[in-house]
């Protein structure tokens, strides 16, 4: 990888930082420093998207960029050590799951699909939704977070995951109601949080209707119209910028029927103040006591 280079668009995508932040970023605080190609558009090298990707992932966290564009490399590693520490033993109190873990550190895909169907089979569903893939998706982004894993290694442990959840969802009898439309907005591009929700929600006996990620507003609402959803949930990964989460639900929620629920979920959630006329989902705990709210009310 030393040596690659990746155009700004790359790094958008990849990175998950705008064209236009990156620019700002170069003008008022000189990093990052790309290098300029034949017809002089930008070019990162690979250790600048690397700083970058941590950069983000501290900003998730909460931290202020100022303070991180002006950080060394190891600077922003000690940063991001006491909250790995505290995670990681939030994870634990769900279980050992190490050996998970080192499959995908490995490479052994066939050994951590055998283990993760070994639990599906012996916990059931539901828990090993809360027990095993929740504090598990935690440790493989502390391990990334630490630098022992690469992103390739955790697209494959997100893509084996969610195809696991979609097959034992497939096999949950069909619900009732209410009729729960799941989806994310867009800039919001990880499944595994829907996945889970609906997983819970469908074994409470809900009708589940997912659209997947990032769906206009715009067409939230007709599919809302179209599928007579009793309650749309939307999922918020960490990642997803705070100061967007309210402004997304304000919207909606004004946009949407007084009749038609809005549900906000995901680790994005915790992190805001909760909106008018939103439920907030953050744990499946609280997804369960919301739906057995609307049930007692109808």
């Amino acid at each position: 990888m030393r040596g690659s280079t990746f155009s700004i668009a790359a790094v958008e995508r990849d990175v998950g930082l705008s064209k236009d932040v990156l620019r700002v970023w170069e003008r008022r605080y000189g990093f990052p420093v790309p290098e300029r190609g034949p017809s002089g558009e930008r070019l990162y090298p690979a250790e600048q998207v690397e700083r970058l990707r941590l950069i983000k992932r501290l900003m998730d966290q909460g931290h202020r960029p100022g303070r991180l564009l002006t950080s060394s490399v190891d600077e922003l590693s000690a940063l991001a050590v006491p909250h790995s520490k505290a995670a990681h033993a939030a994870a634990h109190a769900g279980g050992d799951l190490d050996e998970l873990v080192g499959h995908v550190l490995r490479h052994d895909n066939d050994a951590f699909v055998q283990a993760l169907q070994q639990r599906l089979a012996r916990d059931g569903l539901q828990r090993f939704v809360q027990d095993t893939v929740a504090p598990l998706t935690l440790l493989i982004g502390l391990a990334w977070q630490d630098g022992r894993l690469q992103v390739f290694e955790e697209h494959r442990f997100t893509e084996a995951t969610e195809r696991l959840l979609r097959q034992a969802i497939a096999a949950v009898p069909p619900g009732r109601a209410p009729r729960v439309l799941l989806t994310s907005v867009p800039g919001e591009p990880h499944a595994l949080g829907l996945l889970m929700a609906e997983a819970v929600l469908a074994l409470e006996g809900a009708t589940c209707i997912s659209l997947g990620t990032q769906t206009p507003l715009s067409e939230i609402m007709r599919a809302a119209a179209a599928h007579r959803a009793d309650i749309v949930a939307l999922s918020f990964s960490a990642a997803f910028p705070r100061r967007r989460v309210a402004a997304v639900l304000d919207e909606l929620r004004t946009a949407l029927p007084r009749a038609t629920g809005l549900w906000a979920g995901g680790g994005g959630v915790r992190r805001v103040a909760a909106s008018a006329g939103v439920e907030p989902t953050a744990t499946w705990e609280a997804a369960i006591a919301a739906l057995g709210r609307w049930r007692s009310a109808r």
